[in-house]
């Protein structure tokens, strides 16, 4: 893409041209998204392309190729990924995190490096304030997995949301709720530069290595270590909360974790939907099991790179 700028540190961002004529209509997101729902909830019944294609509206060729273009897969593989993508035997072979005590400390600004993400956390004085003088860009967007709410401040995004379950008014005072005194402004442009990034993470894609995007939070140190800790997990992989305790230096804080994992502000680009229980369960998730089961199928295909 030409004529990109960056609205925030570190985050490059497609020009609003470029974000107002994409290649791929709000339509084509809709039409994916309600397939790999239906995918995800009747896996047991192995459906083929052909009927997944009828599920979304599209014919077999356009949904073949809308999946790739906004999934990164094809409907075949996805199919296979969900039959092998056994919760157990994700947690078998699942890679230990990183401990965070390793890691640059976040006082500052902090790099992690599996979405190329920087992370960059409210001072203490700006937490007290509780967002007074900060005015958070949003708007509700597309995606191949649902529609979702992005929240963008001048310094990052500071808050993504699947809305299809909860609905967007819910998500909204949810975000509303976290920024009581910021000024919330429903800017449709701004948002959908946000939501190109949003879109390449979930697509698989990473076209700005070198400007990664950069999230703007707001919690506990607890939950910054969490947060933190979950980046560590590489895409197509898992982790456990007990596991994820141990890295942050609370062996038995497993319950707190998944406290801290539920109050993640950021879905999909910090990856709380590769955390599971120990006993192979899904663990629920905050936009709900189907969402995640499809999320952690989409990445397995991706890597397994199953012919489709």
């Amino acid at each position: 893409m030409q004529n990109r700028t960056a609205p925030m540190n570190g985050t490059t961002f497609p020009s609003a041209q470029d974000a107002e004529h994409g290649p791929t209509d709000s339509g084509d997101f809709a039409a994916v998204a309600r397939a790999l729902r239906h995918a995800a909830e009747h896996v047991a019944e192995q459906p083929s392309p052909s009927q997944l294609a009828r599920v979304a509206g599209l014919g077999e060729t356009r949904f073949a190729r809308a999946c790739r273009a906004l999934a990164g897969i094809s409907p075949k593989s996805f199919v296979q990924a969900l039959t092998l993508t056994d919760a157990k035997r994700q947690l078998a072979r699942a890679v230990p995190v990183l401990a965070t005590s390793h890691r640059t400390g976040l006082s500052g600004g902090s790099r992690l490096h599996d979405l190329f993400v920087n992370l960059e956390r409210m001072t203490p004085g700006e937490y007290a304030r509780a967002g007074a003088g900060l005015v958070i860009r949003w708007d509700e967007v597309p995606t191949p997995f649902g529609r979702a709410l992005i929240g963008v401040a001048p310094r990052g995004v500071c808050h993504l949301a699947f809305t299809e379950g909860r609905g967007l008014e819910a998500e909204l005072e949810h975000a509303r709720a976290r920024w009581p005194r910021a000024e919330f402004e429903r800017d449709a442009v701004h948002a959908r530069l946000a939501a190109e990034v949003l879109r390449d993470r979930l697509a698989g894609r990473d076209a700005d290595r070198e400007r990664p995007i950069t999230l703007l939070l707001k919690g506990t140190e607890f939950e910054m270590r969490v947060w933190e800790a979950l980046l560590s997990i590489p895409e197509a992989n898992v982790s456990s909360y007990g596991s994820i305790a141990s890295s942050v230096g609370a062996p038995r804080a497993a319950r707190a974790v998944g406290s801290a994992i539920g109050a993640n502000p950021i879905g999909v680009l910090i990856p709380c939907h590769r955390v599971l229980r120990r006993t192979g369960a899904l663990g629920g998730y905050r936009w709900g099991e189907t969402t995640k089961r499809a999320l952690l199928a989409a990445e397995a295909s991706r890597i397994g790179g199953a012919a489709g």
